[in-house]
């Protein structure tokens, strides 16, 4: 039994070191090129003839510091909200999508309720959906404990997001091969222990770089529920711009949503290429 390793030849030696070379090249020719784009753009903008008053407006560093203490409160409950609400979509958009796929003429009513539901919730702004819920339901003045702004955008946002999310989740299921379902069932298991742990599984891993998609959505509307007078990071910025004058806590607030939703874009990115590499493995494309 041999116990020497195995050395690459000179030519193997002679390729690597020539994609390392053109590698480094790329990454080079990439720097300098985006550097000499900025330059321009910023060369560009700051010759315009309105950028002073511009910059006085948008970008006033002294209103910017004042700001943040109240704007980065307000983007707190952006992000509380934010939570609540992807779980409730999560578990109402799969139970949606699991009744909308159920078999058998006897389950029409229900196929049919989630359809209209669906269409629905698609169909209207999320900004109505916000004024219907946050100021139509305690308008009713049922027997219920008063809640505050924030909870009813959470409930308006839960039943939006529900209706595109359970498409989705509809339409990993159905892109399960039916031959996946024919032998759960040929084993002993049930219709809803097939569904949980042959059909769920593989229709999630399917769909999940659009559902992380719709994720990245529901980040940025969040910022909406400051339409119900929740003080938020878009009403704080509001509030610190009608009293000083000036539209930066705007800005401010708009950057601090960017960087929120920045590692969730980034990951949908990073799995959408991890996907397409592994199913075009072996392939010439």
């Amino acid at each position: 039994m041999t116990t020497a390793l195995h050395e690459p030849s000179a030519v193997e030696l002679d390729r690597r070191g020539f994609r390392r070379r053109q590698t480094s090249r790329s990454v080079l020719i990439a720097v300098v090129s985006t550097l000499v784009f900025a330059a321009i753009a910023w060369f560009a903008i700051v010759n315009t003839p309105g950028w002073q008053r511009v910059q006085h407006s948008f970008f006033d560093p002294a209103v910017l510091a004042k700001a943040w203490p109240r704007v980065i409160a307000g983007l707190w409950l952006n992000i509380r909200v934010l939570f609540f609400a992807a779980l409730g979509v999560l578990v109402l958009s799969i139970i949606l999508a699991t009744l909308r796929t159920l078999r058998g003429p006897i389950f029409f009513p229900v196929r049919a309720l989630v359809a209209g539901y669906t269409d629905l919730f698609r169909g209207l702004p999320l900004i109505i959906v916000l004024y219907l819920v946050g100021f139509g339901i305690p308008g009713l003045r049922l027997d219920i404990p008063r809640f505050p702004a924030e909870f009813w955008g959470t409930i308006a946002l839960i039943l939006t997001y529900s209706a595109y999310v359970s498409e989705v989740f509809r339409a990993g299921i159905e892109s399960v091969h039916p031959s996946q379902r024919l032998a759960a069932r040929s084993l002993g298991l049930s219709h809803g222990k097939t569904m949980r742990l042959v059909i769920l599984p593989q229709a999630i891993r399917k769909v999940t770089p659009a559902l992380m998609n719709d994720f990245v959505a529901m980040q940025k509307d969040v910022g909406l529920i400051s339409v119900l007078g929740a003080i938020d990071a878009v009403r704080a910025a509001q509030i610190e711009t009608a009293s000083s004058f000036n539209f930066t806590p705007y800005v401010l607030a708009g950057l601090l949503f960017v960087l929120l939703a920045l590692p969730m874009i980034r990951l949908t990115d990073w799995y959408t290429a991890r996907m397409r590499a592994r199913e075009q493995a072996g392939s010439i494309v």
